[in-house]
């Protein structure tokens, strides 16, 4: 394993730290990260639900809003359709819960027992016979392009929430939310499927809280520049910026029929900080006889937002936050447009309860789907994760309860291994619908029952994969050859259809390629995607699509079906996909990143504020990789099955440390020995333990101080 540590600009360091007030050892590992922009670096160090990105900036948010609205006022009959996995399960309930919540006559269905992915014509038209006349997906349906067109045909309007990538060709929905759409301008691509569902609930509680929802609204501030002055101006919709203007104006040199003022701002609401300094601008600019219907909008936010009382606009980017971290010159208009969403936020009291109760079900989804953890992700799943230990809604109480992991602290990987695959257990065994009924039971008795059959599932469920497993190792490896070790595949009726994903995964990272693995049914194959060393699996999807009768996913996981008469031409057209499969460079060397080095004089408690700033880690936010050089092993200790793994006591001067090594009981005398002093490269972690929080290191890598590739 190679080691290696980044040299980073020291005035880059300084010039983070400085900006944006974090310690110097905190910004070199954002430097080292890549993480440089305010953008990017807000969301590590805020986690406030006013950083979140605004619905309405989803592509098909608003028609989607108003369509939903129109069937709750004439109560039609609304059918949610969504995935039957954790992500699609959770957006499912989500949306669900909060149309119900609201009053409409609503329905949820996911796929049963061995039934396909995604929307089906069967469900299409069983809902149409029964007088529905809105479909709702949820993690799914953005490939659906016959079944949507069927429920055309039957004048049931679909609305799809998902997040996989389009293909070129989109289904005819009344209105697709996805944030990976070609034309979309949402900054950010990789929300769970529950994520856009929340993203929908929380464009809807705008839409009946506010009296702003769909009703344009100008923000406008003057300023001097040199001999004239700029106008600029904000036009909103849903608290989302839809267009703007800017004109320099010298006093008394054009009229106001000669700008573009009067066309922008027709019809519109005018709202200003400090009216009467405003008109008195305008009054300098085009004359005393020309008059702007301008609301001042200062004195209301006042009463809400204390602190900008009796400010300007100037004043008040001194003080924000927001302005803090913009990569770009933040404008007073800016800093108005910041403040009447944070106004009208308050004033309308958009957060609540429910909405906590959301963040648990997305942080959930968004886990379980290995979404990255950077950007608004981390504020929902540090969102979710609080509101778990507080107070988890039903259904996840009684799981928590169940594992044992209910009144205790826990982390996203935590949730990752412990939660999220007892829930997913049941779609895996054929019985999604225990799964999702315990999030709808009303009964607490029968929670507890399911909660109880749902980890028993899971027992059942790694017994099943380990079975399926030793099968398909040895099979994966002798396909290796056949596909030149570019990729590997392997099937059969022995590879049960539930652990298809399990186990491709388990063959990519052992053998550190592409792997496919097929369950065979009687008519239909089954397959699931793992990728490895980067490789994007869209390439392979693209050149068998042709194929398949469905298929979809991500660049890392993906799944498809085809018929068996398509199997030999499938294998055929791997041979040459896999001929054309190139790894970035390096990704064959084993390596691993160093984010800072710590001086034993660091290794005190106290680090754990580091540690802590950078949950939750997940994908692309791995836990923090720290080097120490000339710690002395104090003890060791041997644990777990037949001992196969270590426990030492590290001493670091002031402070001891203990540390584990797993799966290195071989390496004890070999490698290093108690008394030796090492170089090592560890995590840092939290270990509960009956209420208590016992800080430990988990080994990486060590060598013995003054060995070679320690660097």
């Amino acid at each position: 394993m190679k080691w290696e540590k980044k040299d980073i600009p020291p005035e880059l360091v300084k010039g983070l730290s400085a900006k944006y007030g974090c310690d110097l050892l905190a910004s070199s590992v954002f430097v080292r990260r890549g993480i440089t922009t305010g953008e990017a670096i807000r969301f590590f160090l805020e986690n406030d639900v006013r950083y979140l990105r605004n619905p309405f900036e989803l592509p098909g948010m608003e028609e989607a809003v108003e369509r939903i609205l129109a069937a709750k006022e004439e109560g039609e009959k609304v059918l949610i359709f969504g995935d039957a996995d954790v992500d699609g399960i959770t957006g499912t309930v989500l949306l669900t819960d909060y149309l119900k919540s609201i009053g409409m006559d609503v329905t949820w269905k996911i796929p049963a027992g061995e039934e396909s992915y995604g929307l089906s014509t069967g469900a299409v038209e069983e809902f149409a016979a029964d007088y529905g006349t809105l479909i709702i997906t949820v993690d799914c349906g953005i490939s659906r392009i016959a079944e949507i067109r069927r429920a055309n045909d039957l004048a049931v309007n679909v609305i799809v929430t998902d997040h996989h990538e389009p293909q070129e060709e989109l289904p005819e929905a009344l209105s697709i939310v996805n944030p990976k759409l070609k034309d979309s301008s949402y900054n950010f691509r990789d929300l769970s499927g529950c994520g856009v569902a929340f993203k929908l609930v929380s464009a809807l509680r705008f839409a009946q809280k506010s009296e702003f929802f769909d009703q344009p609204v100008c923000l406008l501030n003057t300023r001097p520049v040199n001999d004239a002055w700029i106008i600029e101006i904000a036009k909103t919709r849903n608290l989302a910026v839809i267009d703007t203007l800017t004109e320099t104006i010298v006093p008394g040199m054009v009229g106001i029929g000669e700008t573009r003022l009067p066309a922008f701002l027709k019809g519109q609401q005018i709202l200003v900080w400090d009216a009467p300094l405003q008109k008195k601008v305008f009054a300098k600019l085009f004359g005393r006889s020309v008059e702007v219907d301008m609301l001042d909008i200062a004195p209301e936010i006042w009463k809400d937002i204390p602190q900008t009382a009796g400010k300007g606009l100037l004043r008040i980017k001194e003080l924000s936050k927001i302005a803090r971290y913009s990569d770009r010159d933040f404008t007073e208009l800016d800093v108005f447009v910041s403040l009447f969403r944070s106004f009208v936020r308050i004033r309308e009291k958009l957060g609540s309860l429910d909405e906590d109760a959301d963040f648990q079900l997305a942080a959930l989804g968004t886990i379980a789907d290995i979404m990255p953890l950077r950007d608004e992700n981390r504020i929902i799943v540090q969102r979710g994760l609080e509101s778990l230990e507080t107070k988890p809604r039903p259904g996840i109480a009684e799981l928590l309860s169940e594992l044992k992991l209910q009144g205790r602290h826990f982390d996203a990987k935590e949730i990752s291994w412990k939660l999220c695959p007892v829930i997913n257990a049941a779609r895996r065994m054929g019985k999604p619908e225990k799964a999702i009924g315990l999030f709808f039971e009303e009964e607490p008795a029968r929670r507890i029952q399911l909660a109880r059959e749902l980890a028993a599932l899971n027992e059942e469920r790694k017994i099943l994969e380990e079975e399926v497993r030793a099968i398909a190792e040895p099979m994966a490896r002798e396909n290796l050859s056949r596909f030149g070790e570019k990729l590997t595949i392997v099937y059969g009726e022995e590879i049960n259809r539930g652990v298809t994903g399990l186990v491709a995964q388990s063959i990519a990272r052992r053998f550190n390629v592409p792997a496919i693995a097929v369950s065979f049914g009687e008519d239909v194959y089954t397959g699931s995607l793992r990728s490895a060393r980067s490789y994007d699996l869209g390439f392979l999807l693209e050149r068998c699509g042709d194929l398949f009768i469905d298929a979809g996913g991500h660049k890392s996981a993906a799944g498809f079906s085809m018929g068996k008469d398509k199997w030999d031409s499938f294998l055929e057209r791997l041979e040459t996909v896999a001929a054309s499969v190139e790894f970035d460079e390096g990704e064959d060397e084993q390596s691993i990143t160093v984010d800072a080095e710590l001086p034993l004089e660091y290794l005190r408690p106290e680090i754990f504020k580091l540690v802590d700033l950078f949950e939750p880690y997940g994908k692309d936010n791995e836990p923090l990789t720290f080097l120490s050089r000339r710690l002395k092993v104090q003890e060791i200790n041997f644990m777990g099955n037949e001992g196969r793994h270590v426990k030492m006591l590290l001493d670091a001067g002031k402070n001891k440390w203990p540390a584990k090594y797993w799966n290195a009981a071989e390496k004890v005398k070999v490698d290093f020995d108690a008394g030796d002093e090492i170089n090592l490269l560890f995590n840092l972690e939290h270990n509960w333990y009956r209420g208590q929080d016992n800080l430990e290191m988990t080994v990486i890598d060590l060598r013995r101080s003054g060995a070679p590739g320690g660097e």
